[in-house]
């Protein structure tokens, strides 16, 4: 491990020295940004630097929510936007508690049984990945099961798998991604690029939705995107969620995969050929097909409550009225914290993954504070457990400390530049919505410009924290390094990438390296600043593309 050097006079430091509590320190007003307007200091290397220097210490034990190192973290978070002049936004604090629960499915009481038309005993993890869907000492759910296609919902699309059909008290068996464009329809459901609809989770919203019993997602490799194992690292283990609101739909008994294989020879024997079934998934007319198979299942949980804490700080705009609207600015401070150990080393930093976009966030937000206010106000999150599902972000989006219908548009940073300058940017969403066109635009003087996204089949807008703000309807983007870096030879910025991939994501090795050419990092962050402002000033809201699956919160009319 590099040594790490700590901020000078740190206050996480102090508070860790004498074991303060951390709530002490936290919902004391800002210092008045009025005497810093004259002269505010730009953006520098050794700024972020010193942020994530401090973020990625060992100290913090890798960042993980409900641990001594999101106490810190938080902590540290919260001093800095005080120290910047940030306001604090969830009144009166920085802080905004988000809890979480966690459920474990315990594999020794696991039972899927299928009888009717089918008898067999599917085994866990080989046939199926199973977990509850919600925080409950045992689920359990039989009932038959019922093939819904895609178990989609799209009306932009034209599209429902489910018609009229109730399949309430059901047990659905869906197919993992969107349907195929089929010919004459090449931009049906994104074409190429993955939409919300083919994710996993939106799956098991529409099941709950349908008032489904439970719900299995069938695994290909090739439509997922990942092997079966990456199905059993990432499910067979405890799930963390956010507490169950009772307005919801009643939740899914469970949730859960099945190999395409046990799927197969599960249907086989109720007389249905799974490999017809895709096919008649593919068409509009597509029906619900009962199978005549029970499926029964039960199992025990483990189940455990805890609490961590999204950081929020406001800097208020200048103008009567659009101070009253917001451009919302996040990014996760949340990694993986201990874990197991690899040659040695049992603490998974998260330099990269996110100290790095967390570093940016503060400089950006210093400088803000520190700057004649905008118009409109502009709201900083830095969000916990991203890792463990946008919980995070969700929530805040859920419960936001004002209301959605006045949030301009999100800017989201999830990892730093740390390797250079570049003449691109990668951002996440560009083609959903207005925010890709003015970004476009706005950089294009620099000489630089967006590069498409190189996978857009693997679905990745919908896997960081922008994407909770695109649900409830606030345009949203994720702005990155882009790939081409200066004075390096083409194709140097992906391999790298595929070097960071291969060997230090979601690693102990993703540390802090005093090598890095932060360069990059404030080339980024300046970017974010500049379009930061630019909205701020603005009087003109981003809008969602036509074919987007998102739209605008509407404000209700008063009464």
């Amino acid at each position: 491990m590099p040594r790490v050097l700590l901020p000078r006079c740190s206050r996480v430091a102090r508070v860790a020295a004498l074991r303060l509590p951390v709530a002490l320190t936290l919902a004391v007003a800002p210092l008045a940004p009025s005497a810093l307007h004259a002269q505010v200091r730009p953006i520098s290397a050794a700024e972020i630097d010193g942020y994530l220097r401090f973020l990625s210490s060992d100290l913090l034990e890798g960042r993980a929510p409900a641990t001594r190192g999101d106490k810190l973290t938080v902590e540290y978070l919260a001093s800095q936007l005080r120290a910047f002049g940030v306001e604090p936004a969830v009144n009166g604090s920085y802080i905004q508690k988000v809890p979480i629960d966690i459920i474990d499915a315990q594999p020794a009481t696991m039972r899927v049984q299928a009888t009717g038309k089918a008898a067999a005993r599917l085994r866990y993890p080989e046939d199926v990945v199973i977990w509850g869907g919600s925080a409950v000492p045992q689920s359990a759910a039989k009932a038959e099961i019922v093939f819904a296609g895609y178990g989609a919902v799209a009306p932009e699309y034209g599209w429902s798998d489910f018609k009229d059909v109730d399949v309430k008290g059901k047990i659905l068996l869906v197919l993992v991604n969107d349907p195929p464009a089929p010919i004459g329809e090449p931009k049906l459901f994104g074409g190429r690029a993955m939409t919300y609809y083919g994710r996993w989770p939106y799956k098991f919203e529409e099941a709950e939705r349908q008032g489904a019993a439970g719900a299995l997602i069938v695994h290909t490799t090739e439509r997922a995107g990942y092997p079966w194992h990456t199905v059993t690292g990432s499910w067979a283990k405890e799930q963390r969620i956010l507490p169950r609101d009772p307005k919801l739909p009643a939740p899914l008994g469970f949730r859960g995969w099945i190999t395409d294989s046990a799927a197969t020879a599960m249907l086989a024997q109720a007389g249905l050929d799974l490999a017809a079934l895709r096919q008649q998934a593919e068409s509009r007319a597509f029906r619900p097909v009962p199978t005549g198979i029970t499926l029964d299942v039960a199992f025990r949980n483990t189940v455990s409550h805890l609490e961590s804490a999204n950081v929020v700080g406001l800097v208020r705009g200048q103008h009567p009225a659009r101070r009253n609207e917001y451009v919302v600015m996040s990014t996760h401070w949340d990694h993986l914290g201990i874990g197991p150990k690899v040659n040695g080393d049992s603490i998974y930093n998260g330099a990269l993954d996110n100290a790095s976009g967390t570093a940016n966030l503060l400089a950006v937000a210093r400088v803000l504070a520190q700057s004649p206010a905008p118009p409109r106000s502009i709201l900083f999150s830095f969000v916990t457990a991203e890792e463990s599902g946008l919980l995070g972000s969700t929530y805040f989006a859920e419960n936001p400390p004002v209301p959605a219908v006045s949030m301009v548009a999100n800017l989201n940073m999830d990892g730093g530049n740390v390797l250079g300058r570049t003449r691109d940017l990668n951002v996440l969403g560009d083609t959903k919505s207005s925010l890709g066109p003015q970004l476009s635009a706005f950089i294009r003087p620099q000489g630089m410009r967006i590069t498409p996204e190189e996978f857009p089949e693997r679905g990745s807008f919908y896997r960081s924290d922008h994407f909770a703000f695109a649900k409830i309807g606030v345009p949203s983007v994720s702005i990155g390094e882009g790939n081409e870096y200066e004075g390096r030879p083409k194709g140097w910025g992906t391999k790298q990438g595929e070097d960071y991939t291969a060997h230090r994501y979601h690693q102990p090795t993703d540390e802090y390296r005093a090598d890095w050419d932060l360069r990059g990092a404030v080339q980024l962050s300046n970017i974010v600043l500049s379009f930061t402002r630019s909205l701020a000033g603005s009087t003109a809201w981003p809008t969602w593309n036509k074919d987007a699956e998102f739209q605008r919160p509407v404000k209700k009319p008063t009464m």
